[in-house]
Formats: C-alpha cells, sequence, structure tokens
C-alpha cells in the first residue's frame, strides 16, 4: 500500500465517525430512544465491522500462504455471524427501531459516496 493508500484509509476512518455524529444528531429530531439507539448501534456495528474487514483483508495480503487464506476465510464467517446475531439481538431483545438501525448500518455506504465524489470533483 502506498502513503496516498493509508492516508484515504485514515481519511474514511475519521469520516466514518462524523457521519455517524451527524446521523445521531440527525435522529435526535425523532425524540425517540428506539430511534437514536438504532442508528448508534447500527453505525457502531458497521465501523466495527468495516475495520475488522480492513484488518482481516492487510494480514491476508501480506501473507498470501494457503493458512492465512483459510484463516481469512474462517474469519469471514466468524464476523458474518457476528453481525448478524448482534443485528438479531439488537431487532429483538434491544428494541431498537428498525429503520434506524438500517439507516445506521448504511455509514459505511454514505462514507464511499461521499469519497467517490470527492474524487470525481
Amino acid at each position: 500500500m502506498t502513503e496516498q493508500d493509508d492516508r484515504l484509509l485514515a481519511e474514511m476512518a475519521v469520516r466514518n465517525w462524523i457521519i455517524l455524529a451527524l446521523l445521531l444528531l440527525l435522529s435526535l429530531f425523532w425524540r425517540s430512544w428506539s430511534v437514536s439507539l438504532g442508528v448508534l448501534s447500527g453505525g457502531v456495528l458497521v465501523i466495527i465491522n468495516y475495520r475488522w474487514l480492513g484488518r482481516s483483508l492487510a494480514k491476508l495480503l501480506n501473507n498470501p500462504q494457503r493458512a492465512a487464506q483459510q484463516g481469512f476465510k474462517r474469519n469471514y464467517l466468524f464476523r458474518l455471524l457476528f453481525i448478524a446475531s448482534a443485528i438479531y439481538l439488537l431487532l429483538v431483545r434491544g428494541g431498537v427501531n428498525p429503520l434506524a438501525l438500517a439507516a445506521g448500518l448504511s455509514v459505511v455506504v454514505i462514507n464511499l459516496l461521499v469519497t467517490t465524489m470527492k474524487r470525481l470533483y
């Protein structure tokens, strides 16, 4: 990875938190605990997932041996299970608003759109 790539990833990591903060502030207009908690929990969950995926990919690219590939696949499945379980618990036990959770889970997608638009213009 080049220095420019590292800088882009660092900018995106910071921008994820900024977008989450903006969405959380926007959720306060609903004056509902379940909406704000949904946005916050979805955003934190997707940011954790993004960082986890980034670290796994970096580890795989630095060591493309067969054992590392197997480890990446196991880690990928474990990560999916973790995310699915967390979403299930948030919806069933946590009482979060599903649309707010989806909005929070969109933090990285919004960030990718913003980054793409910034690079195009």
